[in-house]
């Protein structure tokens, strides 16, 4: 290593382990982001996390901020009447989470000797939001006291540049120039200049100009008769090369709701007979569309705020499946985007082959100078396959030969991909490998460094070879090879089936654990399977992978008690080397992960069990202050009268999160479009016991769309078309 590259490399972790090996889900960050109520805005690629007083930064150390592309802009804000924290009223993001509106008074003041100021005269209402690079407030002040008062308020404000890498913990030898710029009375102004080559400003415009205006406190006096009322509007833009656009508060307020309201118009809605259901339902529709960035190729959901506000490969593709039913134009953005971003080289620093899907892309200058390695990032195993099933399950559902025309080349980069480099020895097993040390150790959904292990707590060895990958292959080669099919590909069609069917044999044969009742999590670079009961075998049922009589035994090690936890299914059973409820993989339980199962469970016919996962998680979603499933949650057993146990530094919103709700639903009904066969079909449906009555509107397929009623009568569901625009048909089997 030279001198320089030595200067900008991370510092020694305090254990004396080596600082770059990389686990993308490792948070070092102190505090938790569940021991305050936090809020979060997003458009585009910058998004803020807010304290419930709609501040930034009054405690030290917290991921609160605003950021854009990976940089925090804005590392203090706070808004102080008479050198005092306002009390809080109330704080609520708007139902579309558009904007956040927070409600404040006074405390008890004394600005001069014979001007005290009572508690609970001043009434303030903070209004923000996030468009185009900016975020926006507005502050209204209304006097309720019935003489004449004058106040001073103060905006404080810092920003500290730092990658999120940095604002998660990561500690750095050497960090660019930051400044504070010259500012006009109504603008202050902070300059960084990385060490990336880029300059990025933070720029704070006041709207009148404060009294006072210094690097970090702009000072208002404010006067205001009985009854009287005034406001102040902030802006804080985010710029990196060219200068952000500022418009008008109002104006851009309006476009926000505007883009809210188009971005869901054309969506198939949901409503039913429990109110606090559709309070999910409300919550989760506006996290994934919240999450979702437009761009040039479509949309695309980020993974999540805070860490994972960028595009991730895998998040991506299982979020556009959960909502493809929904929204298919979700899948299409995703699918054109990773075809776009697809490996076509060579690259062992980023984990690259050619025909590889993308894992991650950051934008940030530790991504830049390859202190991380994210900056185009393709160390998942996963992505490949899962790209391919889910261009195939998009033609399925809309038949748009278009999209996929444009991306068929992709898909065959894909497929050989798979059976090239995927394939590192040649067993027919797809197996993960990092290329060099700075790689993410673990490629799977679970990436956690000790993520993979044998029975007796050893780590597994690679080339590893998961359980769920098989499954994924399995799945996509059919299901491409059902596409090549109607596009006339004969020859391709029978030779994917035929390896597919292959694979079948070959996966029943080294990874069924028959004492355990279940698959291997993985199998070792010497081929040894490792024997722990996980979550993972859950997706071989979702990829249909598994044999009928072993896919039974396998639902019933998922509900045992050691597995199922009473809110979910554990991501490991209880009773398992290294399990800990408290893990980020290895014990706790996630929405997306048992969204995936559920549906494997459908997929068998085991639909009371798959309506058992739902009401779990249901549950813990009605357990949440904001009726929100966060990214994951501990796996601690369910007990009476008690919630489940959040986990520390959980992504809330996280779009695979979000969209659980709606596969869990469609799982439950046997939702399924043909679009070859203009029909809507409902498979031996079953509802949990908290739903009686389902009711979809705007479901499309093709030209035509429908509303249907859904409705138990017992164990029985009818469905009732209640209007029908095209000739599709809707039926229900039994």
């Amino acid at each position: 290593m030279t001198d320089a590259a030595r200067d900008l490399a991370p510092m020694a972790n305090p254990d004396g382990s080596d600082p770059n090996v990389w686990s993308e889900y490792e948070i070092e960050t102190q505090t938790s982001l569940v021991d305050r109520a936090l809020h979060s805005l997003k458009h585009g690629d910058a998004f803020a996390v807010l304290d419930s007083y709609g501040d930034i930064g009054t405690i030290k150390d917290t991921a609160e901020g605003l950021f854009y592309r990976d940089t925090r802009y804005l590392s203090h804000y706070e808004l102080r009447i008479e050198g005092k924290r306002p009390l809080l009223l109330s704080s609520a993001m708007h139902e579309d989470k558009a904007a956040l509106s927070v409600a404040l008074t006074n405390p008890e003041t004394q600005p001069g000797e014979h001007d005290r100021v009572p508690r609970d005269t001043i009434f303030l209402e903070r209004t923000k939001f996030v468009w185009n690079a900016v975020c926006y407030e507005r502050v209204s002040i209304k006097n309720y006291d019935r003489t004449h008062r004058r106040l001073r308020l103060d905006v404080l404000f810092d920003a500290d540049f730092q990658d999120l890498f940095e604002v998660r913990g990561t500690k750095r030898r050497q960090r660019g120039r930051h400044m504070a710029h010259p500012h006009r009375p109504d603008r202050a102004e902070f300059r960084y200049e990385g060490l990336d080559g880029i300059e990025r400003r933070t720029v704070l415009s006041f709207s009148p100009a404060p009294k006072r205006l210094d690097s970090k406190r702009a000072t208002f006096d404010v006067e205001l008769e009985p009854g009287a009322q005034t406001s102040l509007v902030v802006t804080v833009a985010c710029e990196e090369g060219d200068a952000t656009e500022v418009g008008d508060f109002f104006l851009a307020y309006r476009d926000t709701r505007r883009a809210r309201r188009t971005s869901t118009a054309e969506i198939a809605t949901v409503a039913t007979s429990n109110n606090l259901f559709d309070e999910v339902a409300c919550r989760a529709t506006a996290d994934v569309y919240t999450l979702i960035t437009r761009t040039d190729l479509g949309p695309y959901p980020y993974a999540g705020i805070p860490w994972f506000s960028t595009v991730f490969g895998r998040d991506g593709i299982i979020t556009a499946m959960f909502m493809l039913w929904m929204d298919p134009s979700v899948a299409r953005g995703v699918l054109r985007t990773l075809a776009a971003t697809q490996a076509t080289a060579f690259d062992p620093k980023s984990d690259a082959q050619p025909g590889k899907i993308l894992h991650e892309r950051r934008h940030g200058e530790m991504a830049n100078l390859g202190e991380v390695p994210f900056r185009r990032y393709y160390g998942t195993v996963d992505a490949t396959p899962l790209f391919l099933l889910l261009a195939g399950l998009y033609f399925e559902r809309t038949g748009d030969l278009e999209t996929l025309l444009e991306i068929w080349p992709n898909v065959e980069a894909a497929l050989r991909w798979i059976d090239e480099h995927g394939d590192r020895d040649g067993d027919g097993f797809v197996e993960y490998y990092r290329e060099t040390e700075s790689g993410l150790a673990n490629q799977g959904w679970k990436d956690s460094h000790d993520a993979i292990f044998h029975a007796d707590g050893s780590g597994a060895e690679g080339p590893i070879a998961l359980c769920e990958v098989q499954g994924y292959v399995y799945a996509a080669k059919r299901s491409i090879a059902a596409v090549a099919a109607r596009l006339g590909n004969r020859e391709l069609a029978s030779k994917l089936g035929s390896e597919a069917e292959h694979l079948r044999y070959q996966f029943e044969k080294a990874f069924w654990c028959a004492d355990l009742g279940t698959y291997a999590l993985a199998l070792d670079g010497a081929k040894q399977p490792c024997r722990i009961r996980s979550s993972n075998a859950g997706h071989a049922l979702f990829t249909g992978i598994a044999d009928p009589q072993r896919a039974r035994r396998t639902a019933d090690t998922l509900l045992s008690r050691e597995s199922f936890s009473g809110w979910g299914i554990r991501t490991i059973a209880q009773g398992q080397a290294r399990y800990n409820p408290m893990s980020y993989h290895n014990g706790s339980v996630w929405p997306h992960d048992n969204a995936l199962i559920a549906l494997g469970l459908a997929r068998y016919g085991f639909k009371a069990e798959a309506a058992r996962v739902f009401e779990g998680l249901f549950d813990a979603a009605t357990h949440q202050e904001s009726r929100r499933l966060p990214e994951l949650f501990c796996g601690f057993m369910r007990r009476p009268h008690r919630r489940p146990t959040a986990y520390p530094v959980a992504c809330s919103p996280q779009a695979w999160a979000a969209a659980a709700p709606f596969s869990l639903l469609a799982a439950c009904l046997g939702l399924e479009l043909a679009h070859d066969r203009n029909q809507i079909r409902f498979r031996e449906p079953v509802m949990p016991d908290f739903l009686d009555e389902v009711v979809i509107r705007n479901l499309r397929l093709g030209a035509s769309r429908v509303d249907v009623r859904l409705h138990r009568y017992g164990r029985d569901i009818s469905a009732n078309v209640l209007s029908r625009e095209g000739s599709l048909r809707v039926a229900v089997l039994k």
